[in-house]
């Protein structure tokens, strides 16, 4: 079953009701948290990124995509529906191998192999694309030439997951202790007993519900 792509015009709304929230610390991190929440076994909770547009509008949210390489690309995707679906799938699969491989690094496991080449793939399609350009007396690998191509919007994600994966700010990845929720992030607290992802969402609501409990445990 193909989707059924809006293009360019639907975009800005797209954009605009897209629930997503950037509380990881890192892009890979904020993508992994595409989600509503998962369950105790990692399955998903209520998908964000339920088409190619919700995934363009997620670029755009995230910095990687200006709006008017986004309109083009909406256009694209409504003439290429069939590959743009393919680009999705690819996105999902990306998706789950880096939380797989993260909640393997919270838990000091080593990454499924199947998981491993799902981000090896992807880290090899962005990093060919990649030029080594001299700006400002430093060296820095850029998309000096990005082409007009569904898939370019999946190129940050791998080369962020990469870059967090072998530094040492791994070792302050955290996991939200929320119901439902498992969002992950990097923890910068000054003592590093970050909890939640957001005080104002699991936070409260683990408040709330504590307080519930003393309420009913006060004797008549």
């Amino acid at each position: 079953m193909v989707t059924e792509y809006h293009g360019a015009g639907n975009l800005s709304k797209q954009i605009e009701q897209l629930p997503v929230k950037f509380i990881g610390g890192r892009l890979c991190l904020d993508f992994v948290n595409t989600v509503g929440g998962r369950d105790a076994d990692g399955g998903v909770i209520r998908d964000k990124i339920a088409g190619y547009e919700d995934l363009l509008a997620w670029s755009v949210l995230a910095g990687t995509t200006d709006r008017r390489r986004a309109g083009a690309l909406a256009s694209l995707a409504g003439r290429e529906t069939q590959e743009a679906d393919h680009i999705l799938a690819r996105a999902i699969g990306l998706r789950e191998a880096l939380y797989r491989i993260f909640q393997g690094a919270l838990e000091n496991r080593q990454p499924a192999a199947r998981d491993a080449d799902v981000l090896r793939q992807e880290l090899s399609i962005a990093r060919s694309h990649q030029r080594l350009t001299a700006r400002a007396g430093r060296f820095l690998w850029t998309f000096p030439d990005r082409p007009l191509t569904l898939e370019s919007i999946l190129w940050s994600v791998p080369l962020s997951a990469a870059e967090l994966l072998t530094s040492g700010d791994l070792a302050s990845l955290g996991q939200c202790g929320g119901a439902d929720c498992r969002w992950m992030f990097l923890d910068t607290s000054r003592n590093h007993r970050r909890q939640w992802c957001d005080m104002r969402d699991c936070g409260n609501r683990a408040k709330v519900r504590r307080f519930r409990e003393k309420g009913r445990e006060r004797p008549i």
